[in-house]
């Protein structure tokens, strides 16, 4: 029998644009600190820590938690794209749940650069090379903009044909998410905006995307500590927030054949990784209060309504129009503001997710608290690929 996990403790700092960060080691540290505070434990009773961030040379992980404590512990650095926090998360859950350890620390930190993403390695083929003749083909008109942008672009044009979608949709969504950011102190963007405003703003991609649907560079940190109750209960610890079940995926075969942009994004990856959670603890999407999903565009905070099983096949629009995604819907989306308005350092990314939610179990989101909430669920995706589903529990 595996134990049970705890969420004993979790930290994050505000996220910043690249340029007004502290470096990444005083970020990452700064986090580890506040976790460990929220813990109300000492570094030297962690036993094992996973360190995640994607644009850095190796070792960036030890570097890190050497500013809070050197201990000798095993210290393992993760990539996984734009799911690095959540893999992180991932590997130091099973640490616990296997009985290998009984206090673990995942932390996530990103330093970025402005800009769009892009390759630092440059003398070698890229990743993805097999499939890149799917994305080539299926936008070619969008040849000038870089992969992120051309993904999801691709990803919510295909949507719109194939449901009749409108570009407002999307608009509703950005907007929503900067409503729910005006509360969070820790979000970069938290001015209010409105659909007319996003419509308005400069356009990426003609028709699909304007430049407020997609996700700010950004660096910051957050980590979580898990420990078994056992420990927890041993040193007096909170057990009020534990995680029920845990799915990664990576893509299937038929995320490239036939070829489709909405598999391209990791439509099956979500799909199957949020099958086996819901599978594992028993529960349906009807039974989930607060998610947080992985909304790097507008567009996949959309397409995500449904792989996550929240509304039917091409009836996210409608879910959206009856405010489904929001405060008195079925379930409040990204109540932190998300990638679109907190902001997105990769490597960080999916521990914020874990810090806000463990705050809604906890009842302290203060006023982006979302009443009686009791199965939160997180969405972290990378392309590449893997996807990460964390179904939290009040315990």
């Amino acid at each position: 029998m595996s134990e049970k996990v705890i969420v004993a403790g979790v930290g994050m700092i505000p996220f910043l644009k690249p340029g007004a960060s502290k470096n990444y080691f005083e970020m990452g540290a700064d986090a580890v600190r506040l976790a460990l505070a929220d813990a109300g434990i000492g570094y030297e009773q962690l036993q094992e820590a996973y360190a995640g961030y994607v644009y850095g040379d190796s070792t960036c992980g030890q570097t890190t938690v050497y500013e809070v404590g050197m201990t000798g512990i095993p210290v393992v650095n993760v990539n996984n794209n734009c799911s690095t926090g959540s893999t992180a998360l991932y590997l130091a859950r099973k640490a616990v749940a296997s009985g290998d350890a009984d206090c673990v620390l995942a932390l996530g930190f990103e330093q970025m650069q402005p800009g769009a993403l892009k390759m630092h390695w440059d003398d070698r083929p890229p990743p993805r090379t097999r499939f890149l003749p799917v994305l080539k083909s299926l936008t070619e008109d969008m040849s000038h903009l870089g992969q992120a942008l051309r993904s999801f672009g691709g990803a919510g044009r295909e949507y719109m044909e194939k449901y009749g979608a409108s570009m407002e949709t999307f608009a509703a969504v950005r907007a929503k998410a900067s409503r729910h950011a005006a509360n969070n102190p820790l979000a970069l963007f938290r001015k209010v905006l409105t659909v007319g405003e996003v419509m308005a703003d400069t356009v990426m991609v003609p028709g699909v995307m304007t430049r407020l649907m997609a996700c700010p560079p950004t660096c910051g940190a957050a980590a979580a500590i898990v420990v078994s109750e056992r420990f927890a209960r041993k040193h007096g610890l909170r057990t009020d927030v534990q995680i029920l079940a845990q799915s990664l995926t990576t893509d299937p075969p038929e995320a490239f054949d036939p070829p489709s942009m909405l598999s391209w994004v990791g439509s099956h990856m979500t799909r199957a990784a949020v099958g086996n959670v819901y599978e594992k603890a028993g529960v349906g999407p009807e039974d989930i209060d607060v998610c947080e999903l992985h909304d790097c565009f507008a567009q996949n905070e959309v397409i995500s309504y449904e792989t996550l099983g929240f509304c039917p096949e091409g009836g996210a629009e409608k879910f959206v129009r009856d405010g489904d995604n929001t405060y008195g819907g079925k379930v409040v989306i990204n109540p932190s503001g998300g990638l679109l308005s907190k902001g997105h350092p990769l490597g960080a990314t999916g521990l914020a997710q874990c810090y806000e939610l463990t705050q809604q179990l906890r009842g302290g989101a203060d006023k982006r608290q979302v009443e009686g909430a009791r199965l939160a669920l997180a969405h972290n995706i990378g392309l590449g690929g893997a996807c990460v589903v964390t179904l939290y529990g009040k315990n």
